[in-house]
């Protein structure tokens, strides 16, 4: 269990770590891409996602501590793609729901979600395929 009582997550089928700054986030947005691709999004699915991903980022970003790393897991299932970006903190953090930045999030994807203690910041979001999956409904197995 972690600090805050939760089990700890699925182990990321994919994770990249990058300096916590903006000009690192066309790095997550293009791998991004390119998973989604693996997985048969469509090309407007992999847009949203790349744009997503931005909007992630600058969520968490204005909360990193000074010379901190952020960190992007990725986790792959049939017709679906789950992406987490956090950053370590000097203190607990939030999202604002009424921000801009959210509001892209939490419509361009299935769901999103922003967790954090007092030592770390993250934003989660799912995404499902608009283009069906086996048993034919899109998204299925995420």
């Amino acid at each position: 269990m972690d600090s805050l009582d939760r089990p700890a997550p699925a182990k990321a089928d994919v994770s990249l770590r990058v300096p916590a700054d903006g000009a690192y986030v066309s790095v997550l947005r293009t791998m991004t891409a390119g998973l989604a691709a693996r997985l048969d999004f469509t090309v407007d699915d992999i847009e949203d996602l790349r744009i997503a991903v931005g909007e992630a980022c600058a969520l968490v970003l204005p909360e990193a501590v000074p010379g901190a790393d952020l960190v992007a897991d990725f986790r792959l299932t049939p017709g679906a793609l789950t992406i987490s970006v956090g950053v370590p903190t000097a203190g607990p953090r939030t999202a604002d729901p009424d921000s801009f930045a959210w509001q892209v999030l939490s419509t361009l994807t299935s769901s999103a979600d922003a967790a954090g203690d007092d030592t770390h910041f993250e934003v989660t979001f799912t995404t499902e395929s608009s283009v069906p999956v086996a048993g034919g409904q899109p998204g299925a197995g995420g």
